[in-house]
């Protein structure tokens, strides 16, 4: 018994000082390639969920399938700049339960030319769908009006090398915008594939 408590308090030890450190990623795609440091001692459960996508391969075979542009958003009263993809296409659906929003307020990672931050409808809801920020993009930080709450999104990393992919990704072919729907004109016609996200 003592020697399972041991094996329990080492495993548990090894993860907390996994998520304490910050952990290189790869995003492979059609397009190239991307690579982010993410940061397991400012934002835990956020990293830690991104993390069990990541090692589990659940996100092999996902896109970004959105992006938005000054020139795709005529419906948006707050404009942003980002690419979004993930494995599900839907904000608040993923494998497992969603997560805590960890604040930019509480972290104090803000949402910088190149963040990658998590997509979410309702506070707490964030699963499996992701983001990067095109340039400075304040209104997403807590305290931000881009979503109407004001929370803010969780931002938990930064693109070190790859951003010349990002743009060329935000700049893709999207669908005709009818200023009907919040997404409209921002959807991919041909999403860019996520051959592998893996750690480096």
């Amino acid at each position: 018994m003592i020697r399972s408590l041991l094996a329990t308090v080492i495993l548990l030890f090894s993860l907390s000082t996994a998520i304490a450190e910050t952990i290189k990623i790869k995003i492979e795609t059609t397009m190239g390639d991307i690579h982010l440091d993410l940061y397991g001692d400012k934002a835990p459960i956020t990293v830690a969920n991104f993390m069990r996508y990541v090692d589990g391969g659940h996100f092999n075979g996902g896109a970004f399938y959105r992006v938005v542009r000054m020139d795709n958003q005529v419906q948006n009263d707050i404009k942003i700049e980002v690419i979004q993809g993930g494995r599900s296409g839907d904000s608040d659906i993923g494998m497992f339960e969603p997560i805590k929003l960890e604040r930019t307020r509480d972290t104090g990672i803000k949402h910088v030319d190149g963040a990658i931050s998590m997509a979410r409808g309702g506070p707490d809801t964030a699963s499996s769908e992701f983001f990067i920020c095109v340039n400075d993009q304040p209104s997403l930080d807590f305290g931000g009006m881009r979503n109407p709450d004001g929370q803010g999104f969780a931002a938990f990393g930064i693109v070190t090398s790859g951003m010349d992919v990002v743009r060329a990704i935000q700049n893709v072919k999207t669908d005709p915008p009818t200023g009907e729907e919040f997404t409209s004109g921002q959807r991919v016609l041909d999403p860019v594939i996520f051959r592998t996200i893996t750690r480096e």
